[in-house]
């Protein structure tokens, strides 16, 4: 079967080695690829899960997906331990190694550009959710409004409650982003995540990243966490730290 170079990310040369048991995509170890000064952390994967066909299939199988972008992070979380790595994108495939010390040396300057930036920094993820209003009672939900002019009222008085609660929340989530910004050295804005999808409950109102020196992120963390329960029925949640993915120019 034959194989392509996968790589993960591109970092400067290593202060100290990477775990002995990391393995990356389908249980490889990824190795270190030094090319002009600079690293490129690789492995081998197949090319009939990553070829330009195989992948057009493959990116339909969620579970497969899911596998993979986690294995993708395990080696950015690892490489993340020991040097400020830049993660490339899910799936970034070349034919052989000649292929990627192309790709240093076209990029070289943005690399180097990239990682000075990032140096001795991290991103955190802080999303807010307008949790899902309470049931109804089931003795409530089974009565009948008395007339017409009572059901109408009854929508108007919810559609003004649920209007209030967005308001609210919406109100909430710019003053948090504002506070947070403040403390971050650079911000970046993402859609809102769709509950289908991912899964969380509530409705996503703030979906952002902040990049934070690693000397700060102990008063960063407590900022977020001051927050927290300021509002009734708002849920903030945080993610982190991370490897830079949303600062690197490159969306994983």
């Amino acid at each position: 079967m034959s194989a392509l170079r996968y790589v993960y990310a591109v970092c400067r040369p290593l202060d100290a080695p990477l775990q002995a048991e990391l393995t990356g995509i389908g249980g490889a170890p990824p190795a270190l690829l030094h090319h002009h000064g600079l690293v490129a952390v690789v492995s081998s994967v197949p090319e009939a899960d990553f070829g330009e066909q195989g992948l057009r299939a493959r990116l339909e199988d969620l579970d497969w997906l899911s596998a993979t972008a986690r294995a993708h992070q395990g080696v950015i979380a690892a490489l993340s331990t020991v040097t400020t790595p830049l993660p490339l994108r899910l799936a970034t495939v070349f034919r052989d190694d000649s292929g990627i010390r192309a790709m240093i040396e076209a990029r070289e300057d943005d690399f180097r550009r990239a990682l000075e930036r990032l140096e001795g920094r991290v991103e955190w993820g802080v999303k807010v959710f307008v949790e899902s209003e309470p049931a109804e009672p089931a003795a409530a939900r089974a009565a009948k409004p008395a007339s017409g002019r009572d059901y109408l009222r009854s929508r108007r008085r919810h559609s003004e409650a649920h209007e209030e609660r967005w308001q609210r929340a919406e109100s909430f989530a710019r003053s948090l982003h504002e506070r947070l910004s403040r403390h971050a050295e650079d911000v970046r804005t993402h859609p809102a995540q769709n509950a289908a999808l991912s899964g969380a409950s509530g409705q996503n109102v703030l979906n952002a990243a902040y990049l934070v020196p690693r000397a700060d992120c102990e008063e960063f963390v407590e900022l977020v966490d001051r927050t927290k329960d300021e509002t009734p029925g708002i849920r903030v949640e945080l993610t982190g730290p991370w490897a830079a993915y949303s600062f690197s120019g490159e969306e994983a």
